[in-house]
């Protein structure tokens, strides 16, 4: 038996597990908070030191922790962008998060390189805020002299890897990082330097892109770093998804993520092509209005939570009385309409009612969600089961209505720390394929996770009705949203 480690450094805390390597079976776990600085007007902060990101590690590896442990592997949040000078310090705190302050740079990229289709066609993502490739534009705007004395480029996990492996000269990613960077493309699975130039104003050295089960390398005490990755594709394989498969997250916004076996160029950038852990594929479509929906609706009707939100859904019935809710509040990304706003239709005396209103938003959401997954369908993506992720999706309203309405077998895995699991199942694999028992192409076969199965039986019908009721208003509303 062999013993691995996986470590999650997410925006605010570190999550270790430790894991017997043949089984998955967790044995121990760490946790400690980042001692992050306040924003400035409160709320997360964009830009954060790294080292707080070590310290934290440091403090949830305390007492003994990872004692005979054989390897480690690092998922970390993505989007992370560490610029170091020529002797690998950092030239300014790391930017993190989606960046309001970048989304003029944003749009000046895609200007830049001739519209959104000519990104998804680059480097199949088109890039936002968020992005890498977006602050380094928005850093050479702002912080030229920052700008003038980057010469490396990192991420949130690769920076982590460095560090454990004592900052060696050769600097290491692995595709599911680098796919989100806006300068590397899935498709090819090559950097286009050419448009860090275009951000940056200059060539600069980025970490050479591993492969799934390849090691970054080995500590002087002879521990093994895996090649890490960021969060949703950690998350990803610790789920254990496969081909057939897609995640639906619900969170203030949503995102529907499907395995698959190529890269997708979508020219209308509403699929964002990122790279798994597996050396598979990940096609991502987002909506921007998911938990959000359910909030406002919980406020406009004076009930204190998203419980008792779908307690007064579950009153009424599949429909909501005719009340159809297009939940476009923040405007929505998929389809894309940036500059509109939802839509309640089908008032009539007796739908005005709380408890329709209650459903018309749990089905809106839900709707808006399987509307991205046809994005994917319609691209070819196989979808036979769908993993439904957030605190929402434990809701009485999201599991009645979600198996109907996306027309397929519903998994709502229990809580875990599945991108820490994650890591720890890349380290088994790297250390497996280095003592020879493993094959670099086959990941070791841990149990999947544990989890409620939800089927559409009986309700699919009238499920793909509501659907339909939902689609009608969309078309009229806003014809032609999905033509590309």
């Amino acid at each position: 038996m062999g013993i691995v480690a996986g470590l999650d450094s997410s925006p605010d805390f570190t999550r270790i597990v430790v894991c017997d390597s043949d089984t998955g079976a967790v044995l121990r776990q760490g946790y400690a908070p980042h001692p992050l600085e306040s924003a400035e007007g409160g709320g997360r902060p964009s830009d954060v030191d790294p080292q707080a990101w070590l310290l934290s590690l440091g403090e949830a590896a305390t007492g003994g922790l990872l004692e005979g442990v054989q390897a480690i592997g690092v998922s970390s949040q993505q989007n992370g962008l560490i610029a170091l000078d020529a002797q690998g310090n950092t030239v300014r705190p790391a930017m993190v998060g989606g960046d309001k302050r970048a989304q003029v740079a944003a749009a000046d990229l895609v200007d830049a390189l001739g519209g959104r289709g000519a990104w998804a066609e680059a480097v199949g993502c088109v890039p936002g805020a968020a992005q890498p490739v977006t602050k380094l534009r928005w850093m050479s705007r702002t912080e030229p002299d920052a700008a003038m004395r980057t010469a490396v480029l990192m991420q949130a996990h690769d920076w982590l890897v460095w560090q454990l492996l004592g900052r060696p000269v050769r600097r290491t990613t692995d595709r599911g990082g680098a796919s989100g960077t806006g300068y590397w493309c899935a498709a090819t699975g090559q950097y286009r330097t050419d448009l860090v130039e275009m951000a940056l104003g200059h060539q600069v050295m980025l970490p050479e892109v591993l492969g799934p089960s390849d090691a970054a390398g080995t500590t002087p005490e002879g521990l093994l770093i895996s090649a890490g990755t960021g969060e949703t594709m950690a998350a990803a394989f610790g789920l254990g998804i496969g081909l057939g498969d897609a995640v639906v997250s619900l969170g203030a916004s949503g995102s529907v993520m499907a395995v698959h076996t190529e890269a997708l160029i979508d020219s209308t950038g509403m699929i964002t092509s990122l790279a798994d852990a597996t050396g598979m594929h990940l096609p991502v479509v987002t909506t921007l209005n998911a938990v959000r929906t359910l909030r406002g609706a919980a406020e406009m009707l004076g009930v204190p939570d998203l419980e008792g939100l779908s307690d007064l859904a579950m009153k009424s019935t599949p429909g909501s009385h005719g009340l159809v809710m297009l939940p476009y509040l923040e405007g929505e990304r998929t389809p894309n309409l940036p500059h509109t706003a939802g839509t309640l239709a089908g008032l009539r005396r007796e739908s005005m009612k709380p408890e329709h209103f209650a459903r018309a938003a749990f089905e809106g959401m839900l709707c808006g969600l399987a509307d991205a997954l046809d994005v994917l369908r319609g691209r070819g993506v196989d979808v036979r089961r769908i993993f439904l992720l957030g605190a929402a999706a434990e809701l009485p309203a999201v599991q009645a209505a979600a198996p109907a309405l996306f027309g397929v077998q519903v998994v709502v895995p229990q809580p875990a720390d599945y991108a820490a699991v994650g890591a720890a199942r890349q380290a088994a694999w790297a250390l497996g394929v280095t003592q020879g028992t493993l094959d670099p192409r086959t990941p070791p076969m841990w149990p999947g996770a544990a989890a409620q199965v939800l089927e559409p039986g009986d309700e699919l019908a009238v499920g793909q009705a509501v659907r339909q009721q939902y689609v009608s208003v969309r078309e009229q509303t806003h014809p032609g949203a999905f033509r590309t």
